[in-house]
Formats: structure tokens, C-alpha cells, sequence
């Protein structure tokens, strides 16, 4: 194998039996709870490790018995050395993949903010649309979907929307999400029936664990605001709703519960949650500037997709991706199709670093 040695296989194996035998006998619940997912996270892996071993070991039995002096064992030992030689490039590279690292943050959960960009009321519509797509996503996928802050279109849709998604390896699967969304149909509101262009922004903040990000009250300022919803019955008169700045960033979240204790809580955790990717998108730019595998999942400017509604097409430009089944994405049943594109040509691109010595 090229850059994968049986050493590094047997490090895998012999992990993975050190954690089941802890498991045994483990008696504290929290390392119970993490030694339990490091086990969920390297069965696979042990597995196809297993197997790699077994392969290897009969290869170099074939070898050997291929020198033979009975005509008829060597014959058939070559015949089987062909077979497991052809086997065996696939079954490094599935697990050159399972050993790929891992990004520290995919097992977190989310906040999902969705604001309209470009298009006046059309984006605020589109951003509806979006909102819509990845609650049904999220659905699918068994996880919570809890609104934390919303802010109407005067026209249907959302200025901006803020949701907790929460669930297993929601950041693995969402990350992809964060960019500006393009979106290309007729407007309900045009008459002339002619095709705009709108656009919304996704960002997509990972919730880690422990965030150790420390907030002093001085360097907060707090506002107290009347809470803005659908209208109607649902308009809170009093001044519940709370905007949190961190003054030395500028960095803000706001929440608009009934409750102004609750408010303060779920805006503080947001902006712990944004100052956290600050400093994320700083690590992640300084490493990406350092090699080119990187097919994008956090530039927040980056155009990344095209919706177009006249042709039912969805064209993901980091990969070149087009496909003609908008109406499905959009309802949130085939974007799973998109993200298994992206992490398929990530993986594929940070294999070929390794093979270059880039990582």
C-alpha cells in the first residue's frame, strides 16, 4: 500500500479493542457516553480494517505458494493472487476515506440563519423557500428544527430567519449550506411574466459542546426591543425581545420570545455561537490558503448555487453539479443528491493531497 501501512491498520484494531475492554468496566457515566460514540465511530472503520488485514495476509500466502514446485498449487495460487490484487486498490482507498480526519465540529449542532439578499420582496420569498427546503431536510433526518428568531417579508417569505438544528452529525451534513443561494424564476409579483434573479444568504454556525469563548459584561451592550412577528393576536407590545452586541467585534444575535429571560439566554448563546466561527472562518481561511483540496463549505460570500425554476434545474458551482430535479430539491427530498456530491469530491480531492503530500 502506498501510504497506508499494516502498523497503521493494527493501530486502528488494537484502539478499538482498548475501547471496548474500558467499556467493560467503565463505571463513570460521562466517560461511558464518550467512549460509546468513539466505539459507534470506529466499528466501521475496525471493520474494513479487518478485512484489509485479511486480504494482505492472503496475498502474501498466495505469493508464496506461487513459487511452489507442484505445478497445479502454484497455478491456482496465481490465479488467486490476480484476484485479491484486483480487489485490493479499492479496499485502500475506502480506507484511506474512513481514515480521512474528521472536522472537529460534525457531530455539532446548528444554528441555520437564512437572511433575503438582492430582489426586495422575491428574495425575502426565495428565503421562505429555502427555510422551507431545509426544515423538511431536517425532518428527514430525525432532527429538531426550533425557530429561535424570524423577521417577515411584506411579501410572504422571511428577512431573515435564525433556527437550532439539533441531532447526530447535523454540521456534517449542513455545512455545505453556506454561501449566497441564487435563485432565477418569475415573480408572483411580475406582471410582464419576465425571469429575475434573486438571491439569500445561508450560514451555517456549528454549536460545539463547550465553547470556551469568555463574554465580560462590560464589553456587552444590551437593547431592549418590542418583539415584531405575523401580526395580529401574535404581536408582543411589551418590550421582551433582546439585541446583544459585542462591543470589541460588533458582532451581534437578538431573540424574541415572550419571555426576556429566555431572550437573554438564547441571544447570548448565538453570539457565542458567531464568535465562535469568527475565530472557526479564521482557522479554516489561514488552512485553506495552505493547499487547494478545499471545495468550500463556509465563505458566506461565495455565490454556491443556482436554482432555475423555468428549466427545473439546481447547478451547484463548486463542483460544476447540475441537476434537473429542482421541484425535489426545493421540497427538500433530493438535496441529499447535493450533499453527497460535495463530500464525495472534498473526500476525493483531500485523497489526491494526501497522494501528493499536500496533508
Amino acid at each position: 500500500m502506498s501510504r497506508l501501512s499494516r502498523q497503521r491498520l493494527a493501530q486502528v484494531i488494537e484502539r478499538f479493542d482498548e475501547v471496548e475492554a474500558r467499556i467493560a468496566v467503565c463505571s463513570d457515566s460521562d466517560e461511558i457516553i464518550a467512549l460509546s460514540k468513539e466505539h459507534t465511530e470506529l466499528k466501521p472503520i475496525t471493520e474494513k480494517a479487518n478485512n484489509l488485514v485479511n486480504v494482505l495476509d492472503a496475498i502474501s500466502e498466495a505469493e508464496a505458494e506461487s513459487a511452489a514446485t507442484d505445478v497445479e498449487l502454484a497455478q491456482l495460487a496465481r490465479e488467486e493472487l490476480l484476484s485479491l490484487n484486483s480487489r485490493l486498490p479499492e479496499l485502500e482507498q475506502e480506507m484511506q476515506r474512513l481514515l480521512l480526519p474528521k472536522d472537529v465540529d460534525d457531530d455539532a449542532d446548528i444554528f441555520l440563519e437564512i437572511r433575503a439578499g438582492t430582489g426586495g420582496n422575491e428574495a425575502a420569498i426565495f428565503a421562505g423557500d429555502l427555510y422551507r427546503m431545509y426544515k423538511r431536510f431536517c425532518s428527514n433526518h430525525g432532527w429538531s428544527f426550533d425557530v429561535n428568531t424570524e423577521s417577515v417579508g411584506e411579501a410572504g417569505g422571511y428577512k431573515e430567519v435564525v433556527a437550532k438544528v439539533s441531532g447526530s452529525g447535523v454540521f456534517a451534513l449542513m455545512k455545505w449550506e453556506s454561501g449566497v443561494h441564487r435563485v432565477q424564476r418569475v415573480p408572483v409579483t411580475e406582471a410582464q411574466g419576465r425571469v429575475h434573479t434573486s438571491a439569500a444568504t445561508v450560514a451555517v454556525l456549528p454549536v460545539p459542546e463547550t465553547i470556551e469563548i469568555e463574554i465580560r459584561d462590560s464589553d456587552l451592550r444590551i437593547e431592549r426591543m418590542r418583539s415584531s412577528g405575523a401580526g395580529g393576536q401574535h404581536v408582543n407590545k411589551t418590550e421582551s425581545a433582546i439585541r446583544m452586541t459585542h462591543i470589541p467585534t460588533g458582532i451581534s444575535a437578538s431573540s424574541s420570545e415572550k419571555s426576556q429571560h429566555v431572550n437573554r439566554e438564547k441571544a447570548l448563546e448565538v453570539l457565542k455561537v458567531r464568535l465562535y466561527e469568527k475565530e472557526r472562518s479564521e482557522r479554516d481561511k489561514a488552512r485553506a490558503e495552505s493547499r487547494t483540496s478545499q471545495v468550500g463549505s463556509g465563505d458566506r460570500s461565495q455565490k454556491i448555487r443556482t436554482y432555475n425554476f423555468p428549466e427545473n434545474r439546481v447547478t451547484d458551482h463548486r463542483i460544476g453539479l447540475t441537476l434537473y430535479s429542482l421541484d425535489k430539491i426545493i421540497e427538500g427530498e433530493k438535496l441529499d443528491n447535493v450533499i453527497e456530491a460535495l463530500q464525495t469530491e472534498d473526500e476525493t480531492r483531500r485523497l489526491a493531497a494526501i497522494d501528493d503530500g499536500q496533508l
